[in-house]
């Protein structure tokens, strides 16, 4: 099994989802997925391959217990420049609309004001963490719950605001990101959210690791299946005619 930076390297470079000159901002929530993207991206900048600038955007949401100074300390022992955008998330998703599924609106508040803080600070390109296991776990969730077959882009261009998205962790496993924080001291702070593991993205995980030990090579199988556009246009031409 490749590592995870072998992973990384070739991603970013089949893809092209990083040129010379890019400033790119991740999005540090404080989880080990966006806590190990920042530390590997910080990883690949030393290989020389392309010249990029990188920091670090944490958007406070206003959950009870957040804090950001040990996101803030940690950027600072890497030398990456660190943002931190007070908002009130929490506020309007979970008092003023009392969201039933708060999910959506929260990620799309968190992206705005993600963008809000790149245009002040001058980056272009925003790095999110998801990996193989979110874009499974996507796919699954539009499958069964709007009927689309559809999973995460490893690359969006945003054309209402200019901001490129890219997701450079996709073809690695959740696992692979937890060994690759523990051997490299990754620091992990827990989630505040008051609805954590309680949402249907988390059911989807349980079900995939049922059918990853059921069946080993599901993940293999579903991977080629996403990747076979070929496929998905034969069954629309076939349930047309």
């Amino acid at each position: 099994m490749k590592s995870l930076m072998a992973l990384l390297r070739n991603t970013i470079t089949h893809k092209k989802l990083i040129q010379d000159g890019d400033r790119i901002a991740v999005g540090l929530s404080g989880g080990k997925d966006s806590m190990v993207l920042l530390h590997a991206l910080n990883s690949f900048k030393t290989y020389g391959i392309v010249d990029f600038d990188l920091c670090a955007i944490t958007i406070n949401p206003g959950f009870d217990g957040f804090d950001a100074q040990p996101l803030r300390a940690y950027c600072s022992q890497l030398d990456i420049p660190f943002y931190e955008e007070i908002t009130q998330i929490y506020e309007v998703v979970f008092n003023v609309r009392n969201e039933k599924n708060p999910c959506a609106l929260c990620a799309k508040m968190r992206r705005g004001a993600l963008v809000d803080v790149m245009k002040r600070k001058g980056y272009k390109t925003l790095a999110l963490g998801h990996h193989n296991d979110d874009a499974l776990a996507t796919f699954l969730m539009n499958l069964t719950h709007t009927g689309r077959l559809k999973t995460m882009p490893y690359h969006t261009h945003l054309e209402i605001n200019g901001i490129d998205v890219i997701r450079p962790m996709l073809e690695i496993t959740e696992n692979q990101i937890i060994g690759y924080g523990h051997k490299h001291f990754v620091p992990v702070e827990k989630s505040k959210c008051p609805i954590d593991k309680l949402t249907h993205r988390e059911e989807m995980n349980d079900l995939m690791k049922t059918m990853f030990k059921s069946t080993p090579k599901a993940r293999e199988s579903m991977n080629r299946a996403l990747k076979n556009k070929d496929q998905f246009e034969l069954w629309f031409d076939l349930d047309t005619e």
